[in-house]
C-alpha cells in the first residue's frame, strides 16, 4: 500500500518498493514576482517626507496601525495581524528599503525613494514594490490609498 505525504517544498512518496525524495519547484512557481514604480508628487518637504516612511513613528501615522523596530527589524501591526520586515538599507533624507522577512530568501523588496526635480524642486515619492504578475494592479492600487493617507496626514 503506497502512502504520500507534502511537507512544505518536499515530496515524499513511499510505494512500498522504493523511497524517493523529490524537490518540487514551489517557491519558483509561487513566487514569480514583478518589479513595479510608482511616483507620487507629493508637496511636502523632503526631510518631512522622509521621516514619514523612514521610522517607525513616522510609519505609524499612514502605513500601520503600530511599528515598532529592534535593530534592523520593524514589526507592523494591522487589527488582528503583525509582519516583520528588515531594513535593508537607507539613505539619510533619500531612500528607504525593506524586506517582508516572510519573503524569504526571493528578491523582492519595497523601497520609498525621494525625488526632487532639479528645475522645479517638485518633490515626488518613488514606491517601487512587487507582486504576483496577475496582482501588479491591486498592489499599485493599495499603494494609491496608503499614499493618499500619508497626503492626508502631512497636510500635502
Amino acid at each position: 500500500v503506497g502512502s504520500e505525504m507534502c511537507i512544505r517544498d518536499r515530496y515524499w512518496h513511499d510505494d512500498s518498493s522504493k523511497i524517493g525524495l523529490l524537490s518540487l519547484q514551489i517557491k519558483n512557481a509561487t513566487m514569480n514576482k514583478v518589479k513595479f514604480e510608482i511616483e507620487f508628487p507629493i508637496h511636502a518637504s523632503p526631510s518631512m517626507l522622509y521621516q514619514h516612511f523612514s521610522t517607525p513613528s513616522g510609519l505609524e501615522e499612514w502605513f500601520a496601525d503600530k511599528a515598532n523596530s529592534r535593530g534592523k527589524v520593524i514589526t507592523f501591526y494591522w487589527d488582528d495581524s503583525e509582519e516583520q520586515a528588515t531594513i535593508i538599507s537607507k539613505k539619510n533624507g533619500e531612500k528607504a528599503r525593506y524586506k517582508w522577512i516572510e519573503s524569504g530568501d526571493d528578491e523582492s523588496y519595497f523601497e520609498f525613494r525621494i525625488q526632487v526635480d532639479e528645475i522645479t524642486k517638485d518633490v515626488s515619492l518613488m514606491v517601487t514594490d512587487f507582486a504576483e504578475e496577475d496582482e501588479v494592479e491591486e498592489s499599485k492600487m493599495l499603494w494609491e490609498n496608503q499614499i493618499d493617507e500619508l497626503k492626508h496626514r502631512i497636510g500635502a
